[in-house]
């Protein structure tokens, strides 16, 4: 989990190009389906049937069972749903905090500013996922602490962005003029600030979002993430492997579904530097 603030350019505030639209096409199908999916075939992703063991494709569960006969369609609705929520929370959470931190370090300077870059290098210096093990040890339910867990390892980038940013637009022409002319610090925010930050903490949140889903569902995979019968991606994988010469379509389900999940949100990130 590297900073990824360093080669991200300042791009003019055009409309997305076709590479974005085309990840945000492939994240909102992969939303609907989290989404109506339990409408259009429900189904208790916790229930188990001896007679749909490993069984193919039906009207009730289109993608079949896995080896304990759980609806596989159901099961994966329900996993992406808890990623992308989990996902999504972080990020916003880590990009309120990782924000408002870089402004207040930058606009303030002094020790302000040294005192908050050695907050955050400190964060730095420990492992993203150990961050996450180091929370889950702590807190007792496990989407908690990976929300707690990704925000402590995000705001790092939307910080040191933030300060960058704010921290050359402070001394330019127009946010010295608007301070002479008495606008406060909220006008000045938005009026010069945020249309420069705005472009730039999109591709941060795409590049989170997808850091995030890729960290709870390698978690997942190595058994010290969600805890089973829970529905999620990596610990389906796992389940699912030792049966991948019986049910191999089974196994490709969840990490088609991590796959596209994962493009989608590096489209939307990596479009507007094509």
């Amino acid at each position: 989990m590297s900073a990824i603030t360093t080669d991200i350019p300042v791009t003019a505030r055009s409309g997305w190009t076709r590479t974005q639209w085309a990840g945000a096409a492939i994240l909102m199908l992969i939303v609907a389906f989290a989404l109506l999916a339990p409408i259009l075939f429900p189904a208790d992703p916790l229930r188990q049937s001896l007679r749909n063991i490993l069984g193919g494709p039906d009207a009730a569960s289109p993608l079949g069972y896995d080896h304990l006969g759980r609806s596989l369609t159901a099961r994966l609705a329900a996993a992406l749903r808890l990623s992308l929520w989990i996902a999504a929370a972080a990020v916003v959470t880590s990009a309120v905090l990782g924000m408002a931190v870089g402004v207040l370090a930058a606009w303030r300077g002094g020790w302000v500013d040294r005192l908050a870059a050695l907050l955050a290098d400190s964060f730095l210096a420990l492992p993203g996922l150990l961050m996450v093990l180091i929370v889950s040890a702590i807190v007792p339910s496990t989407p908690l602490a990976f929300w707690i867990g990704l925000t402590l390892v995000l705001w790092i980038e939307y910080f040191r962005l933030t300060r960058a940013t704010v921290s050359r637009l402070i001394v330019a022409p127009g946010v010295q003029a608007s301070r002479l002319l008495g606008f406060g610090p909220v006008y000045i925010f938005r009026r010069h600030l945020w249309p420069e930050l705005a472009p730039m903490l999109l591709t941060v949140a795409a590049f989170g979002a997808a850091t995030a889903i890729m960290t709870i569902a390698a978690l997942g995979f190595v058994s010290v993430g969600m805890r089973p019968p829970t529905p999620e991606l990596g610990l389906m994988m796992v389940e699912m492997l030792p049966y991948y010469r019986e049910a191999p379509m089974a196994l490709l389900t969840p990490v088609l579904a991590t796959f596209l999940t994962l493009l989608g949100l590096n489209l939307i990130a990596g479009g507007r530097r094509a």
